[in-house]
């Protein structure tokens, strides 16, 4: 018979365990919740604040942007300052500039607060996974832990359309913003009460000039993608900014290849499906943001949907997700990681090309069916480039390998939105637009298969 004691000693450590983990998903799901909620909420936005789709481009793109450029700087601070402090911090961030967001009388402070918010993201996720690793250090609980924390991303993407389209019928655009304070609150609170302070480490080296050279090369191409559309893709700020971006990008090549402590090591690279993947990860996300933000504008301005009803209209896509994800290691342990990976790249290129069977008056059944086979195939490659990214990098640099696949994807969804948006700019021609945003989409996750047939090892 087990004593009252006895009890409270074995539910003592589970209490220890589960609440570090939970306060680490909060973090993690707010960072992938915003990704999807805010395009459910672009059409109120834009009646709102009277802007046109350039503005709304911006508004996504700030947040991808500022996450993009500083997830491994992220991880660097976290390594220098120690991961719990730099995980607060950007749990503070992440919950104040959601607040600001929620109160920004004008589209420009909009634009700000959403970039505060990358600045958060991009402490929050890679410090949440290096306190997994430090928190679980027996192998198979640190598995468990992680799975659940991958498996957020899933619930972050998928609950994003269906919560952002009740919050803003019900209250408006600014609610989807102010749904992230009890979250941050709460998580901050876990944090701060569950989780010990952990030791900076000493040696990581932060290289500001190769962060500032990448931020430069990746926001002057973001800007002349996105504002080309309306100021012309010859117009002489668009050529400098072209011309800037490729600059900068060299210089950064530079910088890494001949500083003694780079923010990334270029030798991963030589690892042929290192390289490979990370590129197959660029057109994964390329097309996933893109398609969110085409499709939400799609469903709301040509088929005057609702926004609760485009979450719903949406559901298809991330319930095959869900599934796919939830197939994925039974699938990799049985026909490997690169067939999985090609299956899904296969798919979702079919179901790009698929778009253009869709017109304005089109049923929504085969929208369904196109989009569910989209979600599938999109999801089905996540985890099996995860896989072999972590599989074939030097195990001294897996902390770096996982960040550069994290780069790989959110400047991937940073790039999607830009091109693909621009595509739709123009409302009397949307529908050609989308046509053609969706070729584009599926020629580049064309590339990535061949990436992936070519390079990829099994």
């Amino acid at each position: 018979m087990i004593t009252t004691s006895s009890q409270q000693r074995i539910q003592q450590p589970r209490a220890q365990t589960m609440m570090p983990l939970l306060a680490l998903c909060l973090g993690y799901f707010m960072t992938i919740l915003d990704v999807t909620i805010v395009n459910v909420a672009l059409v109120d936005i834009k009646e709102h604040l009277s802007t046109n789709v350039t503005g709304l481009q911006w508004i996504v793109e700030g947040y991808a942007l500022v996450f993009a450029s500083l997830l491994l700087t992220g991880g660097a601070l976290g390594d220098r300052r120690g991961s719990r402090t730099i995980f607060l911090v950007g749990f503070a961030l992440f919950t104040l500039a959601s607040t600001l967001c929620s109160l920004a009388p004008t589209l420009l402070v909009l634009q700000i607060a959403r970039a505060i918010q990358g600045l958060g993201a991009a402490l929050l996720v890679p410090n949440s996974l290096a306190l997994l690793n430090t928190i679980y250090t027996e192998a198979h609980k640190r598995a468990q832990a992680i799975g659940i924390w991958a498996a957020v991303a899933s619930i972050g993407a998928l609950s994003g359309p269906l919560l952002g389209g009740f919050l803003v019928n019900a209250f408006g655009w600014r609610s989807i913003f102010l749904i992230n304070l009890p979250i941050g609150i709460l998580g901050f609170l876990l944090t701060f009460r569950s989780i010990t302070p952990s030791s900076p480490q000493a040696g990581r080296n932060l290289d500001l000039p190769g962060q500032v050279t990448s931020i430069l090369a990746l926001g002057l191409l973001t800007f002349a993608l996105i504002e080309g559309n309306s100021l012309g893709n010859r117009s002489p700020l668009i050529l400098a900014a072209y011309t800037g971006s490729a600059l900068f990008f060299l210089i950064f090549l530079w910088r890494e290849k001949t500083t003694s402590h780079p923010m990334l090591p270029l030798n991963l690279f030589q690892e042929r499906t290192f390289s490979a993947t990370n590129m197959v990860a660029l057109c994964q996300t390329f097309t996933f943001t893109g398609f969110i933000f085409v499709i939400s504008l799609f469903l709301q301005e040509v088929q005057h949907y609702t926004p609760s009803l485009t979450g719903l209209a949406l559901l298809p896509s991330f319930g095959s997700a869900l599934l796919a994800t939830s197939l994925s290691g039974m699938l990799m342990a049985r026909i490997g990681t690169k067939r999985v990976m090609v299956i899904g790249l296969l798919l979702s290129t079919l179901a790009c090309f698929g778009f253009l069977l869709v017109e304005i008056h089109t049923n929504y059944l085969l929208l369904a069916c196109i989009t569910a086979v989209l979600g599938f195939g999109l999801a089905l490659i996540l985890p099996a480039m995860t896989e072999a990214v972590m599989s074939h990098a030097p195990k001294a640099q897996s902390g770096i390998a996982s960040g550069m696949l994290n780069v790989s994807r959110q400047v991937g969804g940073v790039i999607g939105v830009a091109i693909l948006g621009t595509l739709v700019g123009n409302q009397q021609m949307f529908l050609s637009g989308m046509h053609l945003a969706f070729v584009v989409a599926g020629g580049v996750l064309f590339l990535g298969l061949v990436c992936a047939w070519v390079f990829v090892r099994r």
